[in-house]
């Protein structure tokens, strides 16, 4: 049995990311491809009650490593228990948020250092990397309007960190599609929800198909 594909998706806030990626799993199943659809910080029983912790509005005096070090707790038990055994499986995995949130968003925004965040969660995740990352691009104004707009979702402790710190998460992605170019591919975010839907379904299955050919 080969390997599964771990398709990872990453994008400011107010993206769009968990609409799209629920549509992409439904036309998974649809298609009779075998897969899962998880989420960072969360998936399963330990990284949820962490994704609490790391949420809550009441905790605003959160020290930027010990953010960063939940982080890595979270995913780590994510990997072992709900990613490795589906990739092992043969399944596509497709997770929203991976380790280049971290690198954005404590890495780079809460200026602790790309490189450093880098190494705590390699010890916690090894050699696993994402096969493809899809990153949702749109400006923080834009993805915060979206928000403010739509009311649907109720704002966390990172919703509501200042436009400075959203805007600095965008430059970290940026850096970071500068330095994975062969494995972060961009979507423009900023089109109607239907048309990022297709754009992404494109890609992921040209990622399968070569998948079958290789």
């Amino acid at each position: 049995m080969s390997k599964g594909k771990f398709i990872t998706f990453e994008g400011p806030e107010g993206a769009g990311k968990t609409t799209v990626i629920a549509e992409i799993y439904k036309r998974m199943q649809k298609e009779g491809i075998e897969g899962i659809l998880t989420r960072e910080p969360g998936g399963i029983r330990i990284s949820e009650k962490i994704r609490e912790v790391i949420h809550d509005n009441e905790y605003k005096e959160m020290d930027g490593m010990t953010e960063a070090l939940l982080y890595a707790a979270a995913r780590r038990q994510h990997l072992v228990e709900r990613v490795l055994p589906a990739l092992n499986e043969g399944k596509i995995v497709l997770c929203d948020r991976f380790i280049d949130s971290s690198l954005a968003y404590q890495g780079y925004a809460r200026g602790l250092g790309m490189e450093d965040v880098m190494t705590i969660n390699s010890f916690a995740i090894g050699e696993t990397m994402p096969d493809v990352t899809i990153f949702f691009n749109i400006t923080p104004e834009e993805g915060l309007q979206r928000i403010a707009k739509s009311g649907a979702r109720e704002q966390n402790r990172l919703d509501n960190e200042t436009l400075q710190f959203h805007q600095k998460v965008y430059e970290g992605y940026k850096l970071l599609l500068e330095q994975y170019p062969n494995r972060i591919i961009s979507t423009d975010a900023t089109l109607p929800l239907s048309e990022v839907t297709e754009n992404v379904w494109k890609i992921i299955s040209s990622q399968l198909i070569s998948q079958e050919n290789s």
